[in-house]
């Protein structure tokens, strides 16, 4: 890349993309541009173009469930007909837009209070996966959004820590909580509901109340209601929306509650902008596809299968796990559309921290380890913080890791400018790819489209590996065996016909804890 840069003044403009307010550098990428239209050439040989217009179309890409994958439509600020079964959907997703903008004003302004007339002060939302990790990233990357008097709080693990910790923090009569499950079946959430709903009835003697202090996201609202939900508080959510991809729907009503719902449709804003910049632009304009495509160069020509997520803003500090769920719950599939075993690699291994902790951690092994991990660096240019000289500090670190990277440092180098001690342990190699996203604010809009721009290029990638980037069955295999062991856990009697690991695992703890 040293070279390539050198023999080409033009790389940076000839490598970069704006689109409103972000920019994409991709210059320090191992390509030429002959390199680029051989991987357009490829996006066009598999029929990406066609899918993605079949995607925001509605059709049933999600072969394996029969079902679309709509959560563009959640976004849909043109309000175009989008079309399932022959029926406008349009009209249901606006209706409960609606809802959650008169939800969350009346919570916000104090309008709804507690059972005794107390303002909320907490909102818990208790979910999981999709239903956590999407509105968990946006409420701590929109802080300086959010109503100060109001706190939000976010309940996932099933392990007892978290909810034990949370309800510790909050005050029943000020508190509303926030189930959140597609099919209010998954058994973490449910378990951290239930255990909610205990506490409750511990401080509060009146069965009224409930309907004061909890709420669901359900597209299940028959097993909402039998769980105690009032109806009138129950927001709607469908089949065709993934739960990784469900941020955008009713899934969002806690960041809703936390930045005011101006603000939330900012943020659907930004991700419709994403949505047309991605069904309209030319392969090469492209950021997701472009994107896209880099990530299958370095997995499938050069057998790289890790990718980082290096966000240099602490607001973005979760993004890395969020995107990890993304990408590789998504295209983490060995078998193709048509059913057949797959010969090549897939998704990547992602993984990520936030700049400059991750410099103090594993940057070592991006500089000088024996396999080479292509990057994604994201920075804002002007902080919400701005305090003294830390964020001019975090940028020269940003474009300095890049440039560290890129151009690493030779033999020579090191020789001239040292004059003793182990040359050979402060040679870099360099060549090392990455990606530069840079956006003037961390704005609701911004943060739309970034989330937005990730979902388009793994659905792009999925595409071209010829997957489907929208079921996933090895989670629900997991739950299954889960589901079977915990009956086992709870029953003296002997366990089931598994292997012999998993029965001495379920024996030992038997021995030392007793049945439950």
């Amino acid at each position: 890349m040293r070279d390539l840069f050198r023999e080409d003044s033009d790389r940076f403009q000839r490598f970069s993309v704006t689109f409103e307010d972000l920019l994409l550098d991709y210059s320090k990428n191992r390509i030429t541009p002959d390199t680029m239209q051989l991987l357009a050439a490829l996006a066009t040989e598999t029929k990406l173009e066609r899918a993605i217009e079949e995607m925001f179309s509605g059709a049933k890409i999600n072969i394996t469930e029969q079902r679309p994958a709509l959560h563009t439509a959640l976004r849909n600020r043109a309000n175009r007909p989008v079309y399932v079964d022959g029926d406008d959907i349009m009209p249901k997703i606006n209706a409960v837009l609606e809802r959650m903008r008169s939800f969350s004003d009346a919570v916000r302004q104090g309008q709804r209070r507690g059972y005794t007339n107390k303002a909320i002060t907490d909102i818990v939302n208790i979910g999981i996966g999709g239903s956590d990790l999407g509105p968990r990233v946006a409420v701590e990357a929109l802080r300086p959004y959010s109503q100060s008097t109001l706190r939000v709080h976010h309940v996932a693990n099933v392990d007892g820590t978290e909810i034990d910790t949370t309800l510790q923090d909050v005050n029943p009569e000020t508190t509303l909580f926030i189930i959140s499950s597609k099919t209010f079946t998954t058994q973490e959430t449910l378990t951290n509901a239930q255990t909610a709903k205990d506490w409750f009835f511990q401080h509060i003697s009146d069965k009224a109340a409930f309907a004061k202090h909890f709420v669901a996201v359900s597209a299940n609202t028959q097993a909402a209601k039998a769980f105690g939900i009032d109806k009138e508080c129950i927001f709607e959510i469908w089949d065709w929306v993934g739960g990784r991809y469900s941020l955008w729907s009713a899934i969002g009503l806690s960041v809703a509650l936390c930045i005011g719902m101006d603000h939330f449709e900012e943020l659907l804003a930004g991700a419709f902008a994403m949505d047309e910049h991605f069904r309209t632009q030319p392969f090469d304009k492209n950021i997701p596809v472009i994107l896209a495509l880099l990530g299958i160069w370095y997995n499938n020509f050069f057998g790289v299968h890790t990718h980082a997520v290096l966000p240099y803003d602490h607001s973005l500090r979760l993004l890395p796990a969020c995107i990890q769920q993304l990408d590789m719950e998504s295209n983490g599939k060995s078998v193709s559309r048509d059913g057949k075993t797959l010969e090549y690699a897939t998704g990547p291994i992602l993984w990520g921290a936030p700049g400059t902790n991750g410099q103090h951690a594993f940057f070592q092994y991006l500089h000088q380890g024996t396999q080479f991990v292509p990057a994604d660096f994201l920075a804002p240019l002007i902080s919400h913080h701005p305090i003294g000289e830390h964020h001019t500090i975090l940028l020269a670190n940003c474009f300095a890791q890049t440039e560290a990277l890129m151009r690493g440092r030779s033999e020579d180098e090191v020789h001239e400018s040292e004059n003793q001690g182990q040359a050979a342990a402060k040679i870099v190699a360099g060549n090392k790819p990455s990606n530069t996203l840079l956006f003037t604010k961390l704005t609701p809009r911004v943060l739309g489209s970034l989330l937005a721009m990730y979902e388009h290029k793994v659905f792009a990638q999925g595409i071209v590996w010829n997957v489907n980037s929208f079921d996933q069955w090895g989670v629900e295999l997991g739950k299954q065996l889960a589901s079977g062991i915990l009956k086992e856990i709870q029953d003296a009697g002997s366990t089931g016909p598994h292997d012999t690991s998993t029965k001495g695992l379920i024996a030992h703890y038997k021995r030392t804890v007793g049945p439950v």
